[in-house]
């Protein structure tokens, strides 16, 4: 068998070469012709597959280790043949701890506390769940929107989007689609952001084209919004830099770069690979990543405010000013540099681990975070 995988999915090659011959490329060398004797695929989201991408291929298998489909025309591979398989929740821990993280952010800049403010959450799959139990962990109200699910579960539980036009910061975790009854391609228009809070602040880690850039952009320059935190953007790799500058924290679509989420992502869509191929072949992913680096965190005695303390305990595993830096500094260059430098800040992303693997010990006189910490996805000990 003949396999085509990304070069810059962690462990893929020691997760395939059971299977034949595996040939790994960069992402941009990942073309027609170069995939056009493979029998399977194995890619990232920003490879697109589209019907032109499979002509004359012999590809019976595509995998995508990745949560989202908007860059694979499921209808065309579907009447072809070519069964496709992605990876729904491999990420959802680390863009929840992305969010926390940004949460954090927010009251730190802003001298303010998060206790008693309300979250938004658009969208409440996979991710959507988990950062709700985490906001509500750091004291947090939640409102929580999710038409389909509010169908087939029935509404207790869920509000309107207008309801949630009342929160103090939003979070988005919705599928890109442009069709449909739950169509959420520009979900968030000039109309929509106008009846948000004033002075809230919007946080997209789905999909760029969720919200409207140019609508966003006027919203924080005339003041109507107060930030915005964006790790996905309309155009990608293409940023709006007038966009950039006007955001609080601007990443490059990163939020769930965890080593733990890639992991798991090679994973599902090896599990899918193999099940559809018929072989057996097992594979431990957990024995791949090296030890993380930091194992535990000891927080000291003296009295701190508690937010303070969660904040400092979730920068030291993972710094989200530092992913922010990073994308600012490619800011200057020409458009198409900037676009390399993009895909190149995703591709060689740093090694970043998930709170799970770090132990929080905490003194008495701070006994009280116990319930935060372990929200937020820390090991928590006296």
């Amino acid at each position: 068998m003949n396999i085509v995988v990304d070069k810059n999915i962690p462990f893929v090659l020691k997760a395939f070469a059971p299977f034949g011959e595996v040939t790994a490329l960069p992402t941009k060398a990942i073309t027609r012709d170069a995939v056009r004797a493979a029998d399977a695929l194995i890619l990232r989201s920003e490879t697109r597959v589209t019907g032109p991408f499979v002509d004359g291929s012999r590809l019976r298998f595509i995998g995508s280790a990745s949560i989202g489909t908007d860059h694979v025309d499921l209808d065309d591979l579907a009447a072809r043949g070519i069964a496709f398989a992605n990876a729904p929740g491999c990420n959802a821990d680390s863009v929840k701890e992305y969010v926390a993280a940004a949460l954090l952010h927010i009251a730190w800049m802003k001298s303010s506390s998060l206790r008693g403010t309300t979250l938004g959450i658009v969208g409440v799959g996979s991710v959507g769940r988990k950062v709700a139990d985490m906001a509500a962990g750091l004291g947090m109200a939640v409102l929580l929107n999710d038409p389909p699910r509010a169908r087939a579960e029935g509404p207790d539980g869920f509000v309107s989007l207008d309801e949630v036009m009342a929160a103090d910061i939003v979070t988005l975790h919705v599928p890109l689609t442009r069709t449909g009854e739950d169509a959420t391609y520009h979900l968030f228009d000039k109309g929509r952001i106008a009846r948000m809070k004033r002075g809230s602040i919007l946080l997209n880690t789905s999909r760029g084209a969720v919200v409207d850039s140019g609508a966003l952009m006027q919203a924080l320059i005339d003041g109507s919004l107060g930030a915005a935190i964006l790790d996905v953007w309309e155009g990608e790799p293409y940023i709006d830099n007038e966009l950039l500058a006007h955001v609080l924290l601007g990443t490059a679509h990163i939020a769930g770069y965890s080593m733990e989420g890639k992991t798991n992502a090679v994973r599902l869509v090896r599990e899918a690979f193999c099940r559809y191929f018929g072989f057996d072949a097992p594979w431990d992913p957990a024995a791949e990543p090296p030890p993380p680096a930091l194992r535990e965190i000891e927080i000291g005695p003296e009295p701190s405010p508690a937010e303070e303390v969660l904040r400092e305990a979730v920068s030291a595993c993972y710094d989200i000013q530092i992913d922010a830096d990073m994308l600012r500094r490619g800011a200057g260059q020409p458009a198409e540099m900037r676009a390399a430098y993009f895909r190149a800040l995703r591709a060689c992303y740093r090694e970043r681990r998930e709170f799970s693997n770090i132990t929080v010990r905490l003194p008495c006189a701070h006994a009280g975070l116990a319930a935060p910490l372990t929200a937020l996805g820390f090991k928590v000990t006296a």
